[in-house]
C-alpha cells in the first residue's frame, strides 16, 4: 500500500458507479475506506472484493457524513483523497498521485482538484461550470469536514493549498439520467438548503471558511455566498440562470446543457426561496 495517501469514499447503493471509481484508483496501490449509508444492492459485495475498508454511518447529510469519515477510520497515510462515488481520477490526475511527493509538498496542507461534470451524458463545459475546483486532498487530522453547510457539502484546511489545474475528476452520476431520480434527489437537497438559509437569515448558523473574493476556490466561494444570501428571494433564481446562461455562456451547452442550468441554476433554487418562506411563516406561527 502507499504510504503517502488513502482514499475515503461515501457510498449509498453505487454498483453502478463504484467499479469505475476504484478501476481508476487501482494502480495506485493506496489503501481505500469506503463508509455507507445503508446500501441494499452490491455496493458492499464490490468494496470488499476490491479489499476495501467498510464502515457504516446513518446518513443525514454530506458535511456530517464526510465529518463522521473522517474520524472513524484508522487512516494512518499523512494525507488523504475525499471523493464520492459517482467521480473517478482521470489518467492526468493518477501521474499526479502516481508522482507525488511528500516533500514537495511539505508546506502545504490541502489540494484542489479540477472538477469535470457531466449531465445525460454531456459535458457541462460553460455556466460557470468549468473549471472547477474542490479541496479533494488533505492533510490527515488538519483538514476536517465543514458540518456549518448542511447541502454544499465542503472540505476546510487552515494554511497554504494549492491547484491542480490539469489533475481532473470526472463526476457523472448515472442514475440522473433518469429525471425523476434529479428532481426526487434536489429535492431532498433543498429541504437541507432551506432550513439552512433559514438559519442564517436568522443569525442561528455562521460561515467557517473565511469570505475573500481573491483568496482560494473555497474562500472565492463564501464571499458569492454572502452576496448570493442578500439578493432578494424569487428574484435571485431568474438572475442566476440569466447570468449562466449569457454571461457565463451556458447556451453553449446546447439543449441537454441548458435543461441542466435551468433545472440546477432556477428551478432549484426556486423551490429552495419557496421552502424558506415557508420555514419562516412556521417559525413566526409557533411563536405565536
Amino acid at each position: 500500500m502507499d504510504p503517502r495517501y488513502s482514499f475515503i469514499i461515501l457510498t449509498y447503493n453505487e454498483e453502478m458507479h463504484l467499479p469505475r471509481l476504484l478501476a481508476s484508483i487501482a494502480g495506485l496501490n493506496a489503501e481505500t475506506f469506503i463508509l455507507d449509508s445503508g446500501s441494499t444492492d452490491a455496493t458492499l459485495c464490490i468494496a470488499e472484493t476490491a479489499g476495501a475498508t467498510v464502515l457504516y454511518h446513518a446518513f443525514e447529510n454530506h458535511p456530517k457524513q464526510w465529518d463522521f469519515a473522517l474520524t472513524a477510520f484508522e487512516v494512518k497515510t499523512p494525507w488523504v483523497i475525499c471523493l464520492d462515488a459517482d467521480q473517478i481520477v482521470t489518467p492526468e490526475l493518477f501521474t499526479l498521485l502516481k508522482n507525488f511527493s511528500e516533500d514537495e509538498h511539505k508546506d502545504i496542507n490541502g489540494i484542489y482538484f479540477n472538477r469535470k461534470n457531466f449531465f445525460k451524458g454531456r459535458w457541462i463545459k460553460h455556466g460557470g461550470y468549468y473549471p472547477f475546483y474542490l479541496l479533494k486532498m488533505i492533510r490527515y487530522g488538519i483538514g476536517f469536514s465543514d458540518t456549518n453547510e448542511n447541502m454544499d457539502h465542503r472540505l476546510v484546511v487552515p494554511g497554504n493549498t494549492i491547484t491542480w489545474k490539469n489533475g481532473h475528476i470526472l463526476e457523472e452520476n448515472l442514475k440522473e439520467n433518469k429525471i425523476s431520480f434529479w428532481i426526487e434527489k434536489h429535492n431532498k437537497y433543498s429541504d437541507l438548503l432551506a432550513f439552512e438559509e433559514m438559519e442564517r437569515l436568522l443569525s442561528l448558523r455562521q460561515q467557517t471558511v473565511k469570505a475573500h473574493f481573491w483568496g482560494p476556490p473555497n474562500e472565492r466561494t463564501a464571499w458569492l455566498k454572502q452576496r448570493w444570501w442578500k439578493l432578494p428571494r424569487y428574484l435571485r433564481p431568474a438572475l442566476y440562470f440569466g447570468y449562466r446562461l449569457i454571461f457565463k455562456l451556458g447556451i453553449l451547452d446546447g439543449r441537454t446543457g441548458i435543461i441542466f442550468h435551468f433545472m440546477q441554476g432556477f428551478w432549484f433554487r426556486l423551490v429552495v426561496d419557496i421552502k424558506i418562506d415557508e420555514l419562516l411563516k412556521q417559525r413566526k406561527n409557533e411563536a405565536e
